[in-house]
C-alpha cells in the first residue's frame, strides 16, 4: 500500500514539474536566427535547429511553453522545455500572423477539422477543440459560433491580393470556463456580447 501510495505522490509531483523558460533569438552573421531556451537562472537549456524553427513570439517572457512557426507547417506549434509538442495555436488575425495569448489563464488551440479548444498556461488541454469559432474568454465566459463561413475583404482575383476575410455566423452563444455551452441559437454576435459583458482583450 505505502509502495503504491509513493507511486501516486510521483506521478503528482512530476505533473508540475514542467520548466519555466524564454526564448532567446540570436542572429549570426548571415542574419539566420538561432533560438535558444533560457531557464530562469538564465542558462541556455536547448539550442533549436534553426533550419526547422522559423518565428517565435514569445520573446524573453518566461513561459511554460513557446509558439513558433515551424518550417514546413502550417500554422503556430507551442513546444515544452523538452522540444515537445503540445497543440496548434489558434490564430487570431484573419490574413495575418497572430498567434493567440493567454487569457483568464486560456489560450485558444486549433485541433481536427479546425475545430477550437483551450489549454492552459502550463500548456495542459482543458477544454478539448470542438468548437467552430469561439473569442477568449472575459469575465469567465467566451462566445461561440456555429454555422460559420468566410467572407473574404475584396474580391481576392489574385494570389497576391490581400488575403483578409470575416467570419460570419448564423448562431452565436456562449460557454462557461469548463466549455460547457450555457446558450447557443438565433442570436447575433452583439446580442451575446451585450448579454455576458463580454469585453475583447484589447479593450
Amino acid at each position: 500500500m505505502k509502495y503504491v501510495f509513493y507511486l501516486m505522490l510521483l506521478a503528482f509531483s512530476n505533473m508540475d514539474a514542467q520548466t519555466k523558460f524564454s526564448v532567446k533569438e540570436v542572429e549570426t552573421p548571415h542574419w539566420k536566427s538561432i533560438y535558444h531556451l533560457i531557464n530562469e537562472k538564465g542558462e541556455t537549456i536547448k539550442v533549436l535547429d534553426s533550419s526547422r524553427y522559423a518565428v517565435s513570439f514569445n520573446g524573453d517572457k518566461l513561459s511554460y511553453f513557446a509558439i513558433f512557426l515551424i518550417k514546413g507547417e502550417s500554422g503556430w506549434t507551442a513546444i515544452d522545455s523538452d522540444e515537445k509538442v503540445l497543440f496548434k495555436v489558434y490564430n487570431t488575425s484573419f490574413g495575418e500572423p497572430s498567434p493567440d495569448e493567454i487569457v483568464e489563464n486560456k489560450i485558444r488551440i486549433v485541433g481536427q477539422n479546425n475545430k477550437i479548444g483551450f489549454a492552459d498556461h502550463k500548456g495542459n488541454i482543458i477544454i478539448k477543440p470542438q468548437f467552430e469559432i469561439v473569442t477568449s474568454f472575459s469575465n469567465g465566459k467566451a462566445i461561440i459560433g456555429e454555422s460559420c463561413e468566410k467572407k473574404p475583404w475584396g474580391k481576392h482575383e489574385d494570389k497576391d491580393d490581400c488575403q483578409h476575410y470575416s467570419i460570419v455566423c448564423t448562431k452565436h452563444g456562449y460557454i462557461d470556463a469548463h466549455g460547457k455551452i450555457l446558450e447557443i441559437g438565433n442570436l447575433t454576435f452583439e446580442e451575446v456580447m451585450k448579454k455576458i459583458n463580454w469585453k475583447s482583450p484589447e479593450q
